[in-house]
């Protein structure tokens, strides 16, 4: 069994819960409160300001050009592509770039951030791929489910289509990719890959309630 793979087989409980969560379910048919997406935008583009550092980190600790340029090309990739749909789903509410950057982060978002940041900073490659590959498996796999409960087309159809392109698809085959590798290369540190991933993981499913709860300080 590929190391992806018994990541996903070790966090399967939580991934289920993951898309048995109402924020999912209720995006998913169209019911999803408006204050609750817009409490998720804000959190998830400043969640994804810090996603791209941690790539552009990848980059530098990464010994092959490939890995660097591919890291350094999801960094350039979030800011440019994933972030603009986000700013697109806040003009909606009449929310500036500005005032995106200006939003403070939640207890939950800070701790996710504050997580992987440090991860990239002072642990290895190997536990750093590990730690980012919740989110980009994680995001394809709830809004696959998504589409699948979906009830024809409605605001929040963008999103789920966002996190099925095939683009995106493209992006999470990589990633998994890397975490294979580097399991394969650094086999003495798969516990701390795992434990890695886990935590992620508990953060993921601690994001979709903190939008759905609209958590503040």
């Amino acid at each position: 069994m590929a190391f992806s793979d018994h990541l996903l087989t070790r966090g399967s409980d939580l991934w289920e819960e993951q898309k048995a969560h109402p924020f999912v379910v209720e995006l998913a048919n169209g019911t999803l409160e408006a204050d609750a997406f817009r409490h998720w935008v804000e959190q998830d583009y400043r969640y994804l300001l810090d996603y791209a550092r941690v790539f552009a980190v990848a980059g530098c600790k990464a010994r092959d050009e490939a890995t660097m340029t591919h890291a350094f090309d999801v960094a350039h990739t979030i800011l440019a592509d994933e972030m603009e749909l986000h700013r697109s789903f806040a003009a909606d509410y009449g929310i500036s770039r500005a005032e995106l950057e200006a939003v403070q982060k939640t207890p939950t978002c800070l701790a996710y951030t504050n997580y992987l940041l440090r991860t990239a900073y002072e642990r290895t490659l190997a536990e750093l791929a590990a730690a980012v590959y919740p989110c980009g498996q994680g995001y394809l796999d709830v809004a696959e489910h998504m589409a699948t409960i979906a009830d024809g087309e409605h605001r929040y159809t963008p999103f789920i289509e966002k996190y099925t392109s095939d683009e995106f698809r493209d992006s999470v085959a990589w990633m998994r990719t890397f975490v294979d590798r580097q399991a394969d290369e650094s086999p003495g540190i798969r516990d701390a890959m795992e434990n890695a991933f886990l935590t992620s993981t508990r953060l993921e499913t601690a994001f979709w309630g903190m939008a759905y709860d609209g958590e503040t300080w």
